[in-house]
């Protein structure tokens, strides 16, 4: 089970304020704020989503092919969250739609470059 997720940054206090947007749709709060880390989510609750300046003191770099899905509660809440990303400095990366027969998703960039989506997964209707 993961417990949460954690992205590098170059700016947390910027970049925080598009993290705080996107919990705040979610339902959730900073459950941890240091100086050089927070992160949001639920104590007990779903995976969430941490940010830290790097350890070693070198610059956050974006991981090729690294991902982070955040679950949303319906394809409104995925338009949604897409919607905020892109009105906190996130850039589209994949506008909200269908993706195959029961997966709704969009995709955006932080403004580190850190790739996310948001989805649901819809079963289909039995016949």
């Amino acid at each position: 089970m993961i417990g949460y997720v954690t992205l590098g940054t170059n700016d947390l206090q910027k970049n925080a304020a598009f993290y705080d947007a996107l919990a705040a749709e979610m339902g959730v709060k900073r459950m941890m704020d240091f100086d050089s880390f927070i992160a949001w989510g639920k104590p007990g609750g779903a995976a969430g989503v941490a940010l830290t300046k790097p350890f070693d003191g070198e610059a956050a770099t974006v991981g090729n092919g690294v991902m982070v899905a955040l679950q949303a509660k319906d394809k409104d809440q995925v338009n949604k969250l897409h919607e905020i990303a892109l009105s906190h400095g996130g850039t589209c990366e994949g506008k909200p739609g269908p993706r195959g027969d029961s997966f709704y998703a969009a995709y955006f960039r932080d403004p580190d470059g850190n790739k996310l989506n948001a989805f649901v997964m819809e079963m289909p209707e039995s016949a």
